[in-house]
């Protein structure tokens, strides 16, 4: 092997749950301290690998993502180097990246990368959430100081919204994941001509296997196997979120979770005494993104996630038959069948389609989810050693995909095996007020403490355009049959939000 070559030489978990034995209120900079000393432990090395360390890229905490959160209790101005310093690091290049689940998984391609060409010996990638932690406190009324301040160099990529989410979706109460997935969920269940509560059994159909493995995992934020019965059944426990979904199959974000993953190349690697058994070869990693969900050709589609997957299979010379291990980014159900309807792929595969127990059982740690699966994915390869694990991983409404393929056999870089594709390019457009007839495509209901709100997507030739309506008659109409093809009446409203009915 050319000395460049990267690879895997260690992975690392940290997590606790409130109220458990040994609980310890860890900031989200611990528990990223944490995993990266775990991944380092995990080497095995014969020397010290924090000083060795030359590049550490960090995931975006949900906290300094978005408004939701917004730091209660303050955060690191280099959220990067305060991880490195609590493993005993202080690398020369720090990295902040974008929001996105795709990241870690992402960034694996770009700093092997980095390795191969010679531009970088040993890199990390870590995330960490302690929203868990941080929602317990505040119930209470406590708070906490997790303000730090670390000098030294930061290269923060920014928030990586641009395209993501249109202003429109927004104003009318869909910007957010869980509606946004909702809206595409309704598209895939019409097509399937199946009812709401029909559909809501396929999704638990689909997640049961997935709480069987969150409950064999020690890391798990919610350990409980359940049935696809439970899972479907709307109930006080299981409250509606955003029609289809009740809230135990959407991606849970309260947890305090850590996920490290550490690439060397094979020089610095053996230089630092890493067994070979610890090894796991990069075979192939690819990313791709696409424009916001109003203005792609299906809704229920992710042409970007088939594109990065099917590369990366590509790249490493394997196909689905020859994988073993597989963890498919399951935020939502829909990001797991729109892969398995592009591939012709069976629900019901007995490799299974998670490594972890999935976002909504495991936890979705923010945008570091993927971390986990690779670090499980890693584990696999070495206990099977030859056997190949793939790693999808998914941001925004379906707008970024990276996926990498991994396994104990060797693999070249003499070319590289990262590719990021082009973006694919849109293709209706995306109209933010309109008043006339148009052509209802899909919808979601979200409840509220003043009742519930329907938002429909609708087709006006090219484009599309959103509305809302409050009124029960209406709503009660979306649920009882066919909404798609079906005529409505769109008036523009106040503040940007349009109103609809049927005609």
């Amino acid at each position: 092997m050319d000395q460049n070559t990267p690879v895997i030489i260690g992975v690392g978990q940290y997590s606790e749950r409130v109220g458990e034995p040994g609980y310890a209120e860890m900031s989200h900079m611990d528990l990223g301290g944490a995993a990266l000393k775990a991944a380092f432990a995990d080497a095995q090395a014969k020397r010290k690998l924090g000083p060795a360390l030359d590049t550490i890229a960090a995931i975006r905490q949900f906290e300094i993502s978005a408004t939701r959160y917004s730091a209660p209790f303050g955060h690191s101005n280099n959220t990067p180097r305060s991880i490195a310093r609590r493993a005993g690091a202080n690398p020369a290049r720090a990295i902040l990246e974008v929001v996105g689940g795709q990241g870690p998984q992402r960034l694996v391609g770009e700093l092997a990368a980095e390795i191969a060409a010679g531009r970088s010996k040993m890199a990390a990638i870590v995330g960490s959430e302690a929203i868990s932690t941080m929602r317990a406190l505040m119930g209470r009324g406590e708070t906490r100081n997790w303000k730090e301040t670390r000098r030294g160099t930061l290269e923060d990529r920014g928030p990586g919204y641009e395209g993501v989410v249109d202003i429109t979706s927004l104003k009318h109460g869909v910007g957010a994941p869980i509606a946004g997935y909702a809206i595409a969920e309704n598209v895939r269940r019409e097509r399937l001509g199946l009812s709401l509560d029909a559909y809501r059994l396929e999704i638990g159909k689909l997640f049961a296997p997935f709480t069987k493995v969150a409950a064999a995992n020690p890391h798990s934020a919610a350990p409980t196997e359940r049935t696809a019965q439970e899972l479907a059944e709307l109930t006080e426990r299981n409250r509606l979120v955003a029609e289809p979904y009740g809230r135990l199959v959407v991606a849970r974000d309260q947890v305090n979770q850590g996920g490290a993953i550490v690439i060397a190349s094979v020089a610095e690697a053996r230089r630092l005494g890493v067994p070979e058994e610890r090894w796991v070869h990069i075979h192939g990693v690819a990313d791709c993104a696409e424009p916001s969900m109003l203005t792609r050709e299906s809704l229920e589609k992710s042409p970007a996630a088939v594109a990065a997957i099917s590369t990366a299979l590509e790249l490493a010379g394997k196909d689905w038959k020859n994988l073993s291990a597989i963890d498919l980014y399951s935020c939502f159900a829909i990001p797991v069948f729109n892969l398995l309807d592009a591939f012709g792929l069976d629900r019901d595969d007995p490799r299974g389609w998670t490594l972890t127990g999935g976002l909504p059982f495991f936890g979705g740690a923010g945008n570091n989810y993927s971390a986990h699966g690779i670090a499980e994915a890693v584990q696999r390869c070495r206990t099977a050693p030859g056997s190949f694990a793939l790693v999808g991983a998914n941001g925004g409404i379906m707008s970024k995909y990276a996926a990498g393929v991994y396994s104990t056999e060797p693999a070249s870089w003499a070319k590289s095996r990262w590719k990021s594709l082009d973006k694919i390019k849109g293709k209706f457009d995306v109209l933010n007020a309109h008043d006339g007839e148009a052509e209802a495509e899909s919808f979601t209901i979200q409840p509220g403490k003043g009742g519930e709100t329907a938002t429909l997507v609708a087709r006006v030739g090219q484009a599309r355009v959103l509305a809302n309506s409050t009124d029960p008659a209406i709503c009660a109409e979306l649920r009882g049959g066919k909404v798609s093809g079906r005529k409505v009446r769109i008036e523009a409203g106040e503040n940007g939000v349009n109103r609809f009915w049927f005609i």
